[in-house]
């Protein structure tokens, strides 16, 4: 598949489209923003290792979900950041049962930051703050991306739309 062909750019901007909506679909429960996470949209997360091409859409669908976040401009600028960096990671990795791992690892770090100095801001409380926020974090990206997004991993490839798309080094493990 050549590069930045219209199939990407579809699979791109539908997954930035569903990311939006999922997180906001989270926030009617009260999971989207905040210490406490559980965004079903980070699931998502998962999908550059099967689909490289997503990682732009996932950037700009977290862009667009953070523009309701309560912690301002930090989150939407650092928290877009910390998922366009988890997905171009997640694209690189060679096994599926690690394509957890990006995510969670930038969103303890970059977003229980951000919401750490949302909360306190450069204090001697901060270093606590963004060790308590990043757990809380990482523990619901944790449960999200291994949970959900080991179902994604696990069944897109069974369905022959999506198994077209696969690069051919991605389906050894199905």
């Amino acid at each position: 598949m050549r590069r930045n062909s219209i199939r990407d750019l579809t699979l791109a901007a539908m997954v930035a489209a569903l990311y939006a909506v999922l997180s906001y679909f989270s926030n009617i429960f009260g999971l989207a923003y905040g210490p406490i996470q559980f965004r079903f949209a980070e699931a998502l997360c998962v999908l550059p290792f099967l689909f490289p091409a997503t990682a732009p859409g996932l950037f700009v669908g977290c862009l667009v979900a953070n523009l309701l976040s309560p912690y301002g401009v930090m989150d939407i600028v650092v928290g877009s950041l910390a998922t366009l960096l988890a997905a171009l990671w997640t694209s690189r990795i060679r096994h599926w049962w690690m394509a957890w791992l990006p995510p969670v690892v930038c969103n303890v770090v970059l977003v229980g930051f951000t919401i750490a100095f949302a909360q306190v801001g450069m204090t001697a409380a901060l270093p606590a703050a963004w060790i308590y926020n990043g757990v809380t974090v990482g523990l619901g990206e944790l449960g999200v991306c291994l949970v959900l997004g080991t179902i994604l991993l696990r069944t897109m490839p069974q369905i022959k739309f999506f198994h077209d798309l696969i690069p051919e080094g991605r389906l050894s493990y199905a």
